[in-house]
Parts: structure tokens; sequence; C-alpha cells
């Protein structure tokens, strides 16, 4: 389905300090946050595959005592495992990527050191509720992830994960007409919640997949870049 623009979101969320300590310019750091099955790793692993011949990504995941998230996606290879790096929050998962967030700057930063120089570094939550949100000095925009089957409503309950993110991602429309779930009031809902922030509904197995989230990436990176 459409990347829903209802009115331009000109990217100013962009973080200010683009450079490393040495001058150069550091990767665009993009946070992907959601409930626990919403589909954020899927969609990390579709990013990654979408868009690494065009462009040096790294991955970094969050599990509270697992490595789940990162196994998950060396198994299905979607970047060499060197630009995968797996932290333990071994708390909840707001803590890790908006309290205290020395683990994922860490990890960050290592793979600029041993595998940049990167254009783009995905930071993955830990599943989560409608409130987890990123620090902005761990990433620059970040990407909430929805399913349908969590109900049509969420996006009417709102919460600052819906209401705030740079992009929320509607995902497995797919499964709308099994579930019951209206996609129109879903958009709606989102409209009014978001104002004129974008919204893309995906199908990770349908034709169109990850591409408006890619898209969406790739604008960032413009404006990052330039």
């Amino acid at each position: 389905m459409h990347l829903d623009h209802h009115h331009h979101h000109d990217g100013a969320a962009l973080s200010a300090d683009a450079h490393r300590p040495d001058g150069t310019r550091r990767a665009l750091r993009i946070g992907l946050g959601g409930p626990v099955g919403s589909g954020k790793t899927a969609t990390v692993a579709a990013l990654c595959r979408a868009l690494r011949d065009q462009l040096s990504i790294a991955v970094v995941t969050n599990d509270i005592y697992t490595r789940e998230d990162a196994e998950f996606l060396l198994r299905n290879a979607v970047l060499p495992p060197e630009r995968i790096r797996a932290v333990e929050t071994g708390a909840c998962p707001h803590t890790a990527i908006r309290d205290d967030i020395s683990a994922n700057l860490e990890a960050v930063e290592e793979l600029e050191e041993s595998v940049g120089p990167l254009d783009l570094i995905l930071v993955e939550s830990g599943g989560d509720n409608l409130t987890a949100t990123f620090s902005r000095g761990l990433v620059d925009a970040q990407v909430f992830v929805i399913d349908v089957a969590g109900g049509d409503d969420i996006p009417r309950k709102g919460g600052p994960g819906v209401t705030t993110s740079d992009l929320l991602v509607v995902n497995k429309t797919d499964l709308a007409p099994h579930v019951g779930s209206d996609l129109r009031r879903m958009a709606r809902d989102a409209a009014r919640q978001r104002g004129d922030l974008p919204v893309a509904f995906t199908s990770l197995t349908g034709v169109e997949g990850v591409a408006p989230v890619a898209a969406w990436v790739r604008e960032r990176l413009a404006a990052w870049s330039a």
C-alpha cells in the first residue's frame, strides 16, 4: 500500500551533529520500535535486502536476555555477520534506547570503527508498548512499527510511538480481512494523530513489500547527505 504523506515532512528532526570526532561524516542512525510481534525484525531484514547493494549498512539489535533478533538476521544472511551487533539490555527496552543509551551508543560507534565508513545504521528496539521512543542522542530518526493483527484501534489510541515517530509503519496489511481490521479507518486515525508525519502501509509478503519504508529511508539519507 502507498506511503501516505498528508503533508510534506521536511526532515527537520535530523540531528545537527553529522560528523564523527575525526571530522568524517558519520552514518545516519534510524531506530525501529514497536510492540512484540509487530514485525520489527522482519522489517529490518527486508530493509537490509532492499538497500544493501546501494548502501553500506549495519544493524544493532536489542533483546532483554537473548540475541534472538540478531540470530534471526544472521540466519537469514541479510548482512555479513560483522555488520550485526546484539545488545542484551537485561531490563526494560525503554531504558536501553531512551534512558541509558550507553550500550547502544558503544555498539554503534564500534560498528563505525570496525566496518565503516557506513551510510546507515539501523537500531532495533526490543519489543515494547506504544510509549517506546528513542533518545535523539542515539538516533536521528525513528520508525514505529505496528501491525493490523494488534487491532485497528491502535492508531486511535495514540501514544508517543504512534504520534511522534518520524514514520509510522502499519504492517501485515495482508491480514486485515482475516482479523477484521479496517485499513481506511487506521489511515484516518493515524492522520488525525500524526498531522504532517508520514504513514506507510506494508505487507512484507506482498509485491511492494518494504518498498515504501525503503523509499522513506532513502529520502532521509538524501537530507542527511545534504
